[in-house]
């Protein structure tokens, strides 16, 4: 069987993938992970994964949460993760809580489904998966390991501590939890390098254990918490004052005690070395969350870039975009594209695209209507969506991606090169004239025609409302005026410690008319340079932090009473 094929079915028992969802990080899914994933009938994942592996699932499919047991996580009796099953086939499962997950698989699996069974890290050191794997073996049902990034190998990378280098020290994996006086006693007595798997409130029991089995107080100890995501942490110490560290890192005592946690023990953990190899929390905007005032649709390039730096986006739509009130300006329209009308169609914004194709397909056209019709478009994002519709457009900006751009690169009507002198203009309700004045300058008639209607969105939820204007943002991306207004409008007015950054002087001097300080400007209009832009604000006040001996904190990470002035 080759890698990308996959086994079949059998029509009684199924079929069971045991998959590595790895260790936090979605991007860390291995390709045979997805595809899999992607052909899965059943899944069943335990609750920190379940983010991590759902995306690649089959659209549509039902989330069945077990009832949630008196434990942390685990099932009453059995010390079994509790499971949650995702079902494409059906929205009631209807398995309850109280069935181990070799039952709960077992289950799924019948009726010759295919079964995903998603766990953290990798299934070969997972401490149900080979007992499933028997369960499997016993009900004659097929099935197969697709291995992950394990816990133990990729948070000391993303925490920047090598496990191994050049001299080849060993290294030892040990799990806190079930390791015997005789384990503590052989790593205790090695120079290796020791990988420990346990809780925050364990680590210093952990190294009290190395400690009294041999290990030197002053051995060089790093430990990370929530590794492989924008909540990762890492504090480096000792053996001997690991405690200490996190007493006054005012991490412990606390109620989140239990969270797991990957400590690294040996010279290859020492401090000077992770302040070098440190590069996934030294990225400008780790942690930030990040407020986006745009649709999922319209943000996903710009959430990626804002991800790349380390940042947290979070979407909120601050404008609707509704059918115009009276849709027969727009149904000839489309017509006269048809009939040959026009010479020219001009897209300033994917709505308009979208517009326009959803005519398409209502009148059962499709790109090949625009046979022999030029088209313009405004902006990257534009001319992609005319590309992922079957249309290269004819003219882009050279310039400034705006109206003003695309009027100083169109060609003037010129009645021996132009048979028609007419363009078709889709837009907002709410577009200025510019574009339609310079049309018409240039000798060309427009049909300037109301695409579509943008209105004010529907306010997000009463919990986003609140980290807006309480200061659970650490920045928000202001790509027009609009967005000002409406997010102002919807959700109330961005807290005094929010980093305010805003796509140029029109969209600055909105927000600061609301009231709003801005902190940061793109160099040019484009949401990509807003980004980078923030990303340096990012690195220059984390550089500043570290030039100071301060601690680098997130700008939501406010002292109480040190809130800075807005302007009004």
């Amino acid at each position: 069987m080759s890698p990308t094929t996959l086994p079949a079915a059998g029509p009684e028992h199924g079929h069971v993938t045991f998959l590595g969802a790895g260790p936090g990080d979605p991007g860390l899914l291995t390709l045979r992970a997805v595809e899999a994933l992607a052909n899965a009938d059943v899944l069943v994942a335990e609750h920190e994964v379940l983010d991590v592996v759902r995306a690649h699932a089959r659209s549509g499919v039902a989330v069945v949460h077990p009832d949630p047991s008196p434990s942390s996580g685990s099932l009453p009796g059995t010390g079994t993760p509790q499971l949650t099953v995702v079902d494409g086939a059906s929205t009631t499962v209807g398995l309850p809580a109280v069935r181990d997950a070799a039952h709960l698989v077992m289950e799924a699996a019948r009726g010759g489904r295919r079964v995903v069974r998603a766990v953290s890290g990798d299934p070969g050191l997972d401490t149900y998966a080979a007992e499933e794997m028997l369960a499997c073996v016993a009900a004659g049902v097929p099935f197969e390991v697709v291995p992950g990034v394990a816990a133990a190998v990729g948070v000391p990378a993303y925490a920047g501590v090598p496990l191994r280098d050049a001299q080849g020290a060993d290294v030892r994996f040990v799990d806190a939890r079930t390791a015997s006086d005789r384990c503590w006693t052989e790593v205790g007595a090695s120079d290796g390098t020791v990988v420990v798997s346990t809780s925050l409130d364990s680590v210093a029991a952990a190294a009290g254990e190395l400690v009294a089995a041999g290990r030197k107080p002053d051995t060089p100890m790093t430990v990370t918490v929530a590794g492989t995501t924008t909540r990762q942490r890492t504090w480096s110490a000792t053996l001997g004052t690991i405690a200490q560290t996190l007493k006054q890192a005012k991490v412990l005592p606390s109620p989140d005690g239990g969270r797991p946690v990957i400590a690294v023990v040996g010279e290859r953990s020492a401090a000077a070395q992770r302040d070098q190899l440190s590069w996934f929390e030294s990225k400008p905007l780790f942690g930030w969350k990040v407020l986006v005032p745009r649709t999922k649709e319209q943000a996903a390039s710009l959430s990626d870039q804002l991800r790349s730096y380390g940042a947290v986006p979070h979407e909120v739509p601050t404008i609707a975009v509704e059918p115009p009130r009276t849709p027969q300006q727009m149904e000839r329209a489309v017509k006269g594209l048809v009939t040959g009308r026009y010479e020219w169609i001009a897209f300033t914004s994917v709505n308009a695209v979208k517009a326009v194709r959803e005519k398409f397909e209502e009148y059962g056209l499709d790109a090949r209507a625009f046979a022999g019709i030029k088209v313009a478009a405004v902006g990257e994002s534009t001319a992609k969506a005319l590309v992922a519709f079957g249309v290269k457009p004819d003219l882009v900006p050279s310039g400034e991606q705006s109206a003003a751009g695309l009027l100083e690169d169109w060609p003037p009507y010129d009645p021996v090169f132009d048979p028609i002198d007419r363009v078709f203009l889709p837009r907002a309700d709410i577009a200025t004239e510019t574009l339609v004045a310079g049309l018409i300058e240039l000798g060309w008639e427009v049909d300037d025609v109301t695409a579509y209607r943008t209105v004010r969105a529907s306010p997000p939820p009463a919990d986003t409302r609140e980290a807006i204007k309480g200061g659970g943002f650490d920045a928000v991306l202001f790509t027009s005026s609009s967005t000002v207004r409406n997010l102002v409008g919807i959700a109330g007015k961005p807290h005094n410690v929010t980093v305010i950054a805003c796509i140029g002087p029109a969209t600055a001097k909105t927000a600061e008319e609301h009231g709003l300080r801005v902190d940061v400007m793109a160099p040019e209009p484009s949401v990509h340079k807003l980004a980078e832009a923030l990303a340096n604000f990012g690195l220059r006040r984390r550089a500043a932090a570290q030039e100071a001996g301060d601690p680098v904190t997130r700008p939501s990470e406010r002292r109480p009473g040190a809130r800075r002035r807005r302007t009004t």
